[in-house]
């Protein structure tokens, strides 16, 4: 009996899957995003009340803080270790920031990968910025770089099977190894 699915790759084409739940999304998005632009930067992001108190730097997992902006861990991390940075200001685009502050924000980025580098040792590092929704912005209105650490081999059958993500380390702890390597490394600022 021959194969019903079509061979995609004699057809150049890539294959389609219908997915209607994304209509509700692609619905409710404001006319600036329909357009390809962000919203405009709102007061709720979490990064910007996390910048506004310093107080709970542990809890909200802040191991860098400056001046201008901070790194920290990501609660819902890609890989063990996966660290976010943005600045205190929070606004949707590289270029709503003035060249300093874009200057400032790859400091920080260049910072977290040479704490990310002495404290886990990966392999290689994941880094990008996602601007806006469409480009999978979790936070469209408050900018911020992804740094995600990577080893050979570490998707596996549970990532690619069985669509799920092992990450063998708890915040906390994972907190406290980058906290403790910048403490070791004379906490630099950017």
């Amino acid at each position: 009996m021959p194969d019903p699915a079509p061979d995609r790759a004699q057809q150049g084409s890539p294959a389609s899957i219908q997915a209607p739940w994304r209509l509700g999304y692609l619905e409710a998005m404001d006319a600036s995003e329909k357009s390809g632009g962000v919203p405009r930067p709102a007061s709720g992001s979490f990064l910007r009340e996390y910048w506004l108190d310093a107080s709970r730097d542990q809890a909200n997992h802040v191991i860098v803080r400056t001046l201008s902006g901070l790194i920290l861990l990501n609660a819902y991390p890609y890989a063990n270790g996966h660290l976010l940075v943005a600045l205190g200001d929070a606004r949707p685009t590289l270029l709503d920031y003035e060249p300093e502050q874009r200057a400032q924000l790859w400091r920080l980025t260049d910072l977290a990968a040479e704490i990310m580098h002495k404290a886990i040792e990966p392999q290689g590092i994941n880094i990008g910025v996602n601007q806006g929704r469409a480009a999978g912005a979790g936070v469209p209105q408050h900018l911020h770089v992804h740094l995600v650490p990577r080893w050979g081999g570490d998707v596996n059958f549970m990532a690619v099977v069985g669509q799920v993500r092992v990450i063998p380390g708890a915040l906390d702890v994972m907190w406290q190894r980058y906290h403790d390597t910048w403490d070791a490394m004379g906490r630099p600022t950017a």
